[in-house]
């Protein structure tokens, strides 16, 4: 990775028919079977029972609208943000099993921290991309009936929004903004590096990206999933300082294969600096078991991370699920 590689252009990081990371080298024939040959050897042993440590007692059931920022980690990239009066949604899947069919797939760990009828009615739902643990169709489906929100994505996924039954639909590009509930709140979808899959056939026909979420008084950022790259001193460099980031601090195990497509908690902490984000929350951990680490792992190197780097512990937070922040 060139530490003098510029943002990409409109167009650079798509050939025509495929999104790309225009930043950094395709990957290699032997890292593609490496990846392979991890996926299909056994799996390591589940995780054990939820620690009291990482999950909520008592969980909150958030306001049906509320004036004060407030974010609910919901578990994984879900997250509930409520600002404004308006009511958005990360990623929601409420999936007992994230995969291609219903009941296949990996299971999930840990429920939701809302419950479904405990969740407020729903204005915008953010997708950062088409992975199954990220993009569900049973929880879209069931938002659009619900709630008809506003779906906002990266390019490439009108088609397959439109066939959940919502004509509410919004796709951007990398840096492009929308103000889809009106004036009073923007979305700018952001570079993130990643890549993106739901068959045999669409790899990478659609965009991947993070969300700058902005108000006349708050700045958000939520990175969806992402590795480490030149992308967060772009935003910064571009759209300012966050008051609030969600940052990915989980997936990361073994390294060589998840260094491209997901942070670990040290860079995640590198890239709160570069950010010079006011405050973060960790996603991304103790959901679903997608890689190697053990459950709590996540939270035990951030605590690392933040003494190398020197921040305070409420600098980025772990959360409980269902932990609830205020602006």
């Amino acid at each position: 990775m060139s530490e003098s590689f510029e943002p990409p252009h409109a167009g650079a990081h798509f050939d025509g028919r495929r999104f790309s990371n225009p930043w950094r080298q395709r990957s290699s024939r032997r890292r593609r079977f490496g990846l392979w040959r991890w996926l299909l050897r056994p799996r390591s042993p589940s995780w054990p029972p939820a620690a009291p440590d990482v999950d909520a007692p008592d969980i909150e059931i958030p306001p049906q609208r509320s004036e004060t920022p407030r974010i609910t980690w919901i578990g994984h990239a879900c997250v509930l943000i409520q600002l404004e009066g308006l009511n958005l949604i990360t990623d929601p899947v409420y999936a007992a099993h994230v995969g291609p069919m219903p009941g296949i797939g990996v299971r999930r760990h840990t429920p939701p921290a809302i419950d479904w009828a405990d969740l407020p009615p729903i204005d915008l739902v953010l997708i950062s991309h088409a992975h199954y643990d990220h993009l569900d169709r049973a929880t879209i489906t069931a938002l659009v009936r619900r709630d008809d929100p506003v779906l906002l994505a990266g390019l490439g996924l009108n088609r397959w929004l439109a066939r959940r039954g919502s004509r509410r639909i919004v796709t951007l590009d990398w840096w492009h903004s929308s103000k889809p509930l009106g004036d009073g709140l923007s979305i700018t979808a952001v570079p993130a590096q990643h890549w993106s899959r739901r068959g045999l056939f669409d790899r990478n026909r659609s965009l991947w990206a993070g969300f700058w979420i902005e108000t006349a008084s708050h700045r958000l950022y939520f990175a969806g999933d992402t590795g480490y790259g030149p992308h967060f001193r772009w935003i910064r460099e571009r759209l300012g300082a966050p008051d609030f980031a969600m940052l990915p601090i989980g997936a990361y195990e073994p390294r060589e294969l998840m260094r491209a497509q997901h942070m670990n908690p040290d860079e995640a902490v590198t890239a709160h600096n570069e950010l010079e984000a006011g405050q973060s929350m960790g996603i991304h951990f103790a959901t679903f078991k997608l890689t190697d680490e053990p459950r709590d792992q996540p939270i035990h190197d951030l605590a690392t991370a933040r003494a190398r780097h020197g921040l305070t512990d409420t600098a980025f937070i772990a959360p409980a699920f269902g932990q609830v922040f205020e602006l």
